[in-house]
């Protein structure tokens, strides 16, 4: 052949050429096998929301480790049922509040009453609260009485386990409690509930009739200066209970009236008179006595603890209305107790 000719290409050559060209495509895809995968970016985990608590108010459980003095056991529960809301009683305590800067004694109580709640109408037990701003306790006992108790007792609050002890608000709990300078006091009780099931009948009864004890001794009971008698006597026809004025009742009249009215035998009539005349002489000689009391409590009493008595004020406070609670606005009042009588102030 000549120089510069050119050759047919044979299917040799083809052969040859595609033989060649199979390891290079066998090279390439073992390349792409072998490659180790791509690996996947990884994704950020979100942040979880923060979960935000309200913190608690510094007296906001105050209401609760106070006493309801005179609540039925069984009923306590259902005191503590809604929400109840303090806040006037813990604001009471901060700057222009009627209670700031004071040295206060607190005891709790409960009034039944028929309210509507949710269009339904409920009778519960209303929770209250008796502030008295005194430099010194207002007093270390608790009276026992009912229509169902003939004789009223006043006994040291100690024999019912009540005592005024210190509140600690929430911001001082860590701090070391015998350094504190306490200004809160409240009616506490020590009796577990727990326990009740040991105790006498009786003695369970005492607590429903307690009721805290007061005595100013700069204002004339106004038992001193009653003339009646509350009168229980144990008929055989069924228990009389009524009252009598030994002034302005004639007890002939009295008995004969009971007699006419089917609450009192004939038989009884004496009987029923010396009843009526004991009650008489027992509640004469214990007014004398009061008023002897009185007049020796002012003789001892030093001028500081005068003045004290004669600035002496009651506040009474209610919960505030929330959606959660009852509507009480209706059935507020002023009556503590026949030891206390009439609140100063209702908040």
């Amino acid at each position: 052949m000549r120089k510069g000719a050119k050759r047919k290409r044979s299917q040799k050559d083809n052969n040859e050429d595609e033989a060649a060209a199979v390891p290079a495509q066998d090279n390439r895809k073992t390349t792409e096998l072998t490659k180790p995968p791509t690996r996947a970016k990884p994704v950020k985990a979100s942040k979880p929301e923060p979960e935000y608590y309200e913190d608690k108010r510094n007296l906001e459980d105050l209401w609760k480790d106070i006493f309801p003095v005179g609540t039925e056991w069984d009923q306590l529960d259902k005191v503590y049922g809604f929400n109840w809301n303090f806040s006037n009683l813990e604001n009471a305590f901060e700057e222009g509040g009627v209670l700031h800067g004071k040295k206060v004694y607190l005891f709790g109580c409960t009034e039944p009453q028929l309210v509507t709640f949710k269009d339904d109408s409920l009778l519960i037990h209303i929770p209250a609260v008796v502030a008295v701003p005194s430099p010194f306790p207002p007093s270390d006992k608790i009276g026992i009485k009912s229509v169902q108790r003939e004789v009223e007792e006043i006994i040291p609050m100690k024999q019912m386990k009540m005592d005024w002890v210190p509140y600690i608000p929430l911001e001082n709990r860590e701090s070391q409690v015998d350094r504190l300078r306490h200004q809160i006091f409240i009616l506490s009780c020590t009796q577990r509930r727990a326990a009740l099931k040991h105790l006498k009948i009786d003695r369970i009864k005492k607590y429903e009739y307690c009721l805290p004890y007061f005595y100013n001794p700069f204002k004339e009971d106004d038992l001193e200066q009653s003339t009646e008698v509350q009168i229980i006597f144990p008929s055989e026809l069924k228990p009389i209970f009524c009252e009598f004025d030994w002034e302005l009742d004639e007890l002939e009249e009295f008995t004969d009236k009971l007699i006419q009215e089917d609450e009192l035998s004939e038989d009884q009539k004496d009987a029923f008179k010396e009843f009526v005349k004991e009650k008489v002489r027992e509640t004469k000689k214990a007014n004398r006595e009061a008023r002897e009391a009185r007049r020796k409590a002012l003789e001892e009493m030093s001028e500081e603890t005068k003045r004290a008595f004669e600035v002496l004020r009651f506040y009474k406070f209610y919960p505030v209305q929330t959606p959660d609670t009852p509507d009480i606005s209706n059935v507020k009042a002023s009556f503590i107790n026949r030891y206390y009588g009439k609140a100063h102030e209702v908040l």
